[in-house]
């Protein structure tokens, strides 16, 4: 048996033809839909992207414990089980995050791995002059637009540039391995991710009239532009998930030339979606998590089973995909793994569970069912207490510092540490839910989560749903605190805020 994965980042499931889209240009995403089951109701877990990929590795949440960093030394990775039980694994990807401090421990877990450099800030190509920058850009982080600009001068032609590349590996180990057994291929992309930097042909599928600044790379803000940037940044957007097409389209032409589908798994997948100025927002992470963010697109071909040009309503997320892989190569899944499964969804839409949560650090915890989304808040400004459990202290792209060990403490194990005691150290980076308040909204009668609504009895229900999902992710008991929820008991009705905030 076979897996491959081909995972996008920022992929928007609303712009993808077989989810309703009629103008992106995506033909090999509707073969895709043709050849698998694609999911209604897959959401994210952990965000944004390396929370994501330690969801994908461990199949558990990571939100309400850590913010953005490694695989820790007692976690459990997917690729690494796999690898210690006869599955090759290979990991090829130009998601530049893996190569950084917060990011360092994920691709070593593979039993090979290759790398492709020069995607967004990437520190590529080394040049002391400054480059020429258009003079209207905002520029709120100035390194990653530096290296950005002069990155892009090395890629000028397609398959120079990083997507073009990591496809062409992973079409490589397909071509070199599709005779052998058992092996498990992940081909990742940051792509369609920001910045919309992709080759004119792309760009001519969506002809439009734009006189405007350069704009290709929204700020994580507010939208302040114009109507006819935000329309022009759609397109942008639009030309580079085509781009992403036609490199999906070069695996399942692979697939079909070796007649791979008797015996190897596809799983299509993202890490989360991409606000475009809906809800007023650009990007993500500053806004709630609306479901153009967190409901993702998912597409799983099953060789055992069978199932294709079907759609399944099943609530699924990103946990599931560990135990799912490990489930299909027949080998053991870890008790810390809290996701399931999904051969008999994936078969007979088999229920996974009711309701799920979702959430980044320090920000709304979610909770989602079939009928509404709830969105709880901190209820102080200042969003305290909060801590991390680590024993990896590194952000994104630097290590921990000084003054945030100057309280550091040992804390007891949680039931997925492995007996070991971890870091406890006060969070200084953090997002804040307080500014939006809680939110409820019901799904079916508003889909575009436009107008919330107060409703106590349904409040009270998911919230309970809620907690009780943290507890079992052994939540420290902080975030009950931050959150006004009970630690231990029944939700009553003091724990309710929406139309009391």
């Amino acid at each position: 048996m076979k897996a491959i994965m081909v995972m996008f980042d920022s992929l928007n499931r609303r712009m993808l033809p077989p989810y309703g889209c009629e103008w992106v240009h995506a033909p090999n995403f509707e073969r895709l839909s043709e050849r698998t089951v694609v999911f209604d109701n897959c959401y994210v877990g952990s965000m944004p992207c390396m929370p994501t990929r330690r969801e994908l590795h461990t199949g558990r949440h990571n939100f309400l414990h850590r913010s953005w960093g490694p695989i820790e030394p007692f976690d459990d990775s997917m690729p690494q089980i796999l690898h210690e039980n006869g599955v090759y694994t290979h990991l090829v990807s130009d998601h530049y995050h893996y190569w950084e401090d917060g990011g360092s421990t994920y691709h070593s877990r593979y039993s090979s791995w290759e790398i492709f450099r020069g995607q967004e800030g990437d520190t590529w190509k080394g040049e002391v002059k400054d480059p020429t920058i258009p003079d209207n850009l905002r520029r709120t982080n100035p390194p990653l637009w530096r290296s950005d600009w002069i990155n892009r001068k090395y890629m000028q032609n397609e398959e120079d540039q990083p997507q073009a590349k990591t496809f062409k590996a992973g079409q490589e180990f397909i071509k070199n391995n599709w005779k052998e057994d058992n092996w498990f291929l992940q081909i990742e992309t940051f792509d369609p991710h920001e910045p919309f930097f992709v080759q004119q042909k792309y760009k001519d599928l969506y002809p439009h009239e734009y006189n405007g600044p350069h704009f290709d790379w929204p700020d994580y803000a507010e939208v302040t532009e114009t109507p006819e940037q935000v329309q022009h940044l759609r397109k942008e957007y639009a030309a580079l998930l085509s781009m992403c097409d036609h490199y999906l389209g070069t695996i399942i032409d692979l697939m079909d030339e070796f007649n791979m589908w008797d015996d190897t798994m596809l799983i299509v997948n993202t890490d989360h979606g991409f606000l475009l100025g809906e809800h007023g927002w650009w990007a993500k992470s500053i806004p709630p998590w609306y479901n153009e963010l967190a409901n993702i697109p998912l597409f799983i071909w099953d060789p055992r089973v069978r199932a294709k040009g079907e759609r399944r309503k099943a609530l699924v997320q990103t946990i599931d995909f560990a135990p799912t892989l490990l489930d299909f190569f027949g080998v053991d899944i870890p008790l810390d793994m809290q996701g399931v499964p999904l051969e008999k969804t994936i078969a007979s839409d088999a229920k996974v569970r009711e309701a799920c949560i979702f959430g980044i650090y320090g920000g709304h915890v979610n909770i989602v069912d079939s009928h509404y989304v709830y969105m709880r808040a901190s209820i102080r400004p200042e969003n305290l207490p909060l801590y991390e459990y680590t024993l990896m202290p590194t952000h994104m792209r630097k290590l921990f510092s000084p003054e945030e060990f100057s309280s550091v403490e040992l804390a007891e194990p949680f039931s997925f540490t492995k007996d070991c005691k971890v870091m406890k150290i006060e969070a200084l980076q953090h997002q804040d839910s307080y500014l939006f308040g809680s939110l409820l909204f019901d799904l079916i009668k508003d889909p575009g989560q436009t107008n919330p609504i107060v409703d106590e009895d349904v409040e009270a229900k998911l919230l309970s749903s809620m907690v009780r999902i943290m507890r079992e992710n052994d939540a420290p008991k902080e975030q009950f605190e931050r959150l006004r929820l009970p630690e231990t008991g029944e939700i009553a009705s003091r724990h309710l805020v929406l139309g009391r905030q």
